[in-house]
């Protein structure tokens, strides 16, 4: 479980350094680079809910065998690309793929826990969340030294051993069959294909204009509205919806659970890939040194997540990562082309302290809200939430960035993460729910 569930992260993590390098490899802005980001997201945004669903309904082995092999191909594919928008369909593939650990895990930990009459696994929901950042830990200094190795292809090709590490793993250890408790057959199992069609249309057409936001093209925000409209129609109407809004609506503490996931992450992934590119651009620093002063990020993230991991309360955790968010954005007004490296370093330990309290208190709070029996399709939501925020911090990484990494661009990149950070505060100060996690 642990392996399949880095396969994203560390893809994440260590594009965050290459970004520049293929931007000049492919003699393309950080606009054009930024639909790297966009199209794993997209595709993850997409099929987080779908797989989510399909372990719900065939269980997690062959969902998390299938995502694991598409995964190699993707490496394959973008190790020998030739221009930049294959390096992008590489990227979408990656994303379908890395889709199926996530779910399949979450699916696990709850029949394992009505098997055996555990309450909540948190020591072993901490152990996935510390996983994921070690490897944002290592994943930037990776980047950076394979990069320095034998250029930004390498980011791709190590996705064809962890592939088949996961392969081998899987098929001999994962179960043939388990369900949950709450497990029962759903009329009408068939895929909601136009549903998906929406939704991936709509988040398409947002994206493209947000990517590149102009008058001459307002046609794609009719198209947002109509193919939006469309889409929460039929999900209210259909037998099997591709997202069920009926649930959403009825689940508020779960629906806020999602919104906290998706300001959290706007922040973390706006920083991840905006922060490096700056750092290059602006402080003319090598990819591997970019890399390095990642690590106190992470490193205040794993520690963060191994002192509050066993603690199944939440509020009290969101509370500091939102605060510690607004510290993070505030000390980014004061970067410049002339800052020291400790303020540099000291900037990255405040999101990661952010990272490690709001990512995990998020996970738990899922495990409390969601219905036992959708725990498959509504940790994958978790997900697509999270990964609709990197949609809308690569949108406003290539806006601010349009010009290229500059520290102007940083500083409004900065200004905007400062509001949804102060927003996410409210949010968890608002709901009075929250109090109720982790005390029952």
């Amino acid at each position: 479980m642990i392996l399949g569930s880095i396969l994203n992260p560390i893809n994440s993590s260590m594009l965050a350094v290459a970004l520049v390098p293929i931007g000049r490899w492919f003699h393309a802005s950080p606009a054009h680079t930024a639909w790297l980001v966009t199209g794993l997201y997209l595709a993850t945004a997409v099929g987080q809910p779908v797989i989510g669903r399909l372990v719900d309904t065939f269980g997690p082995r062959p969902l998390y065998l299938s995502g694991t092999a598409l995964v190699g191909v993707a490496g394959l594919l973008g190790v020998l690309a030739p221009s930049l928008g294959v390096l992008i369909v590489s990227r979408v593939l990656l994303g379908i793929g890395t889709s199926a650990a996530y779910p399949a895990s979450m699916f696990l930990l709850r029949a394992e826990a009505d098997r055996t009459g555990m309450r909540s696994p948190s020591g072993i929901l901490a152990a996935l969340s510390i996983s994921n950042q070690v490897i944002a830990v290592v994943g930037p200094t990776l980047g950076g030294l394979l990069i320095g190795a034998g250029g930004w292809h390498l980011i791709f090709a190590v996705n064809v051993p962890l592939s088949a590490a996961c392969l081998v793993l899987g098929a001999r250890r994962l179960p043939r069959r388990a369900t949950t408790s709450s497990a029962a057959p759903r009329p009408g199992g068939g895929l909601d294909v136009m549903g998906m069609a929406l939704f991936a249309g709509t988040l398409t057409a947002f994206m493209t204009f947000l990517m590149n936001p102009a008058w001459g093209l307002w046609w794609l925000l009719v198209i947002v509205a109509i193919a939006g409209a469309c889409f929460a129609v039929r999900e209210l109407r259909v037998a099997q919806p591709f997202l069920d809004l009926r649930v959403l609506g009825g689940n508020l503490p779960l629906l806020a659970t999602y919104g906290r996931q998706w300001l959290a992450y706007t922040t973390s992934y706006a920083f991840m890939y905006g922060f490096p590119q700056w750092l290059q651009d602006s402080r003319s620093l090598a990819p591997s040194a970019a890399g390095l002063l990642l690590l106190p990020m992470s490193a205040m993230a794993i520690a963060v997540t191994a002192l509050t991991g066993r603690r199944a309360e939440v509020r009290g955790k969101l509370a500091g990562g939102a605060a510690a968010q607004i510290a993070g954005c505030a000390a980014l007004l004061a970067a410049g082309s002339g800052s020291p490296m400790w303020l540099l370093a000291l900037i990255g330990a405040f999101v990661g302290v952010a990272q490690g309290l709001n990512g995990l208190a998020n996970q738990n709070a899922l495990y409390a809200q969601a219905d036992p029996a959708r725990m498959g399709s509504s940790s994958g939501l978790l997900r697509t939430f999270g990964y609709l925020g990197a949609l809308g911090a690569s949108a406003a990484d290539a806006a601010f960035y349009r010009n290229g990494a500059t520290t102007p661009g940083l500083h409004h990149l900065s200004l905007l993460l400062l509001g949804v950070s102060v927003l996410l505060l409210a949010g968890v100060l608002a709901d009075r729910s929250l109090r109720r996690v982790g005390r029952t």
